[in-house]
Formats: C-alpha cells, structure tokens, sequence
C-alpha cells in the first residue's frame, strides 16, 4: 500500500484543539472576577485616625448587599454601582493594595505594608487587584478566589463570592 500522508485537517485539527484551549484558559482567567460578590462585613480600616470613629451609616447600608460584576456594569448599592466600567487586572503587592495606604503609618511615616496586609487576610508576596475604572476610583483586591476586599472611606469591606 503507498504512504499517503496525513490530510491538512487531520495533522491541523490537534494543533487547533490545543490552541482553543489555551485561548479558552486564558478568557477565563481575566473575567475570574464576574458573578455575584456579598459584601460579608467590614473592618476598621487600619489608615483610619483611631482618635476618629468612622461613620458606620454607610457601612451599615452596604454590609449584607450584593455587588454584581458583569461585563458592561457593576450592579451595585450606591456609589459602588458603574455602568460601562473598563476592567484591568494587575498583579501587585502589598505596597499597592488600598491605593498605597498600607505603606505608611497614621502619623504618615513609612512602614513595612506587609504586615497590615498579613492583618486583612492577605497571605503571600502578591495578589490579585481589579481595577473598573469607573467614576469612583475603587480598586477590588483578591485574598483569593473566593474572598475579595475594597476600601472606602476608612472601612475595608470583606465580599464572598456567592
């Protein structure tokens, strides 16, 4: 019997397969953060001036609510709603988690962000930030796959995925 080689969609196929793949892996790594997020509790946050009680109405009315990121809005309460929101994902460390506010003391001086970090449940040298840009300039930053934390106004508020 003569060798025949193997047809172009045979020796393609495997390769294109593979590629679709990849291509499907990656789709799902940058929209990881999209579906329902409730915003479990918030904490003091540790730039806050102890000499200083944050307002609690705000955190009151947000603790207990849903934050929905789909790809074209934040469905949201309040100032944490957006629509057409532009999404960037960064790897960063702690010195950029809540826009830099962990790399200094109260007093302003500097101080090691790690352990403050260490303190809001962020384990490792790097994490996850999504940034929407939206009108209110919140940045969401990943503890991990289920767990995500955004500042405001002198709370850090704790989301779990749903």
């Amino acid at each position: 019997m003569p060798f025949r080689p193997p047809s172009l969609c045979a020796s393609v196929l495997p390769f294109a397969l593979l590629m679709l793949s990849f291509n499907g892996q990656a789709m799902a790594s940058t929209d990881f953060f999209l579906g329902n997020w409730k915003i479990d509790k918030a904490v003091v946050a540790p730039w806050s001036d102890p000499a200083n009680k944050p307002d609690d109405a705000e955190m009151k009315s947000l603790v207990g609510k849903t934050v929905t990121f789909k790809s074209k809005q934040i469905a949201a309460p309040g100032i944490l709603a957006c629509k057409g929101p532009v999404y960037e994902v960064h790897d960063w460390g702690a010195d950029m988690l809540f826009q830099g506010a962990l790399a200094q003391k109260q007093d302003g001086s500097p101080q090691d962000p790690a352990k403050p970090a260490a303190d809001l449940g962020f384990k490792g040298s790097s994490w996850k930030t999504l940034q929407t840009g939206c009108e209110n300039e919140l940045d969401f930053h990943f503890v991990d796959e289920k767990t995500v934390e955004f500042g405001l106004n002198d709370y850090v508020y704790i989301l779990k995925r749903e």
